[in-house]
């Protein structure tokens, strides 16, 4: 019976599967803020490839968790996004997540501009003072994110920059990643909304621990 309390024991579950991640990456280049991140990405996927293809630019964890204390509004390029994310865990902080690819107005002019939703919904939340940016679906979004702060109308405080696919998604992650912008992203096809959440969730985490 205490084994099997142990497996209904949400917390216990979480703690032995974070123990099994441990064990099996093994050594790893990852520092003491960064590991927390890659882990919970690797629990959310059970996928060992993103203890290899995670990469943050120098002070990105850091610089995330700053934001966050201050309130920072994040914005999310899926609805997806928005559902992963603990927004009490936000809220504590006093941010908001919000995501303007459903609005009707980003619609009808992503219609009559022939372009991507997901491009205008971008600008939307620049445009709002948004600093924090959750991209896990959308490349168009991380292009359009990434011209914005080459042209001095964005400065995002942490960009997590994670879409997946065959189309722009990889191009998009090496542009990132060559940016100069404070970042988290993983290199190559794979990424994802749930993944992106889970770097917030992470970073939100480290952030209540280093209080």
């Amino acid at each position: 019976m205490a084994g099997a309390a142990a497996i209904l024991d949400p917390s216990a579950i979480e703690a032995e599967s974070f123990a099994i991640i441990d064990r099996e990456v093994g050594e790893h280049g990852y520092d003491g803020c960064q590991w927390p991140v890659v882990r919970r990405i690797i629990h959310t996927t059970a996928d060992f490839d993103f203890a290899r293809t995670t990469c943050f630019s120098p002070g990105a964890v850091e610089a995330g968790i700053a934001a966050l204390r201050q309130g920072v509004p994040v914005l999310g390029d899926t609805n997806m996004v928005l559902a992963g994310v603990n927004k009490t865990r936000l809220a504590a902080f006093g941010g908001e997540i919000c995501c303007h690819v459903a609005d009707s107005d980003v619609a009808a002019q992503a219609r009559a501009l022939g372009i991507t939703r997901s491009i205008l919904a971008t600008r939307k939340g620049v445009e709002a003072g948004c600093g924090i940016y959750l991209i896990g679906n959308a490349p168009t979004a991380l292009f359009e994110l990434l011209n914005l702060a080459k042209t001095g109308l964005a400065s995002p405080a942490l960009v997590v920059g994670v879409p997946v696919g065959f189309v722009g998604a990889e191009e998009a992650k090496e542009a990132l990643f060559a940016s100069g912008l404070p970042f988290i992203t993983c290199r190559g096809r794979k990424g994802g909304s749930a993944i992106a959440a889970a770097i917030l969730n992470a970073l939100m985490i480290l952030a209540e621990e280093q209080n």
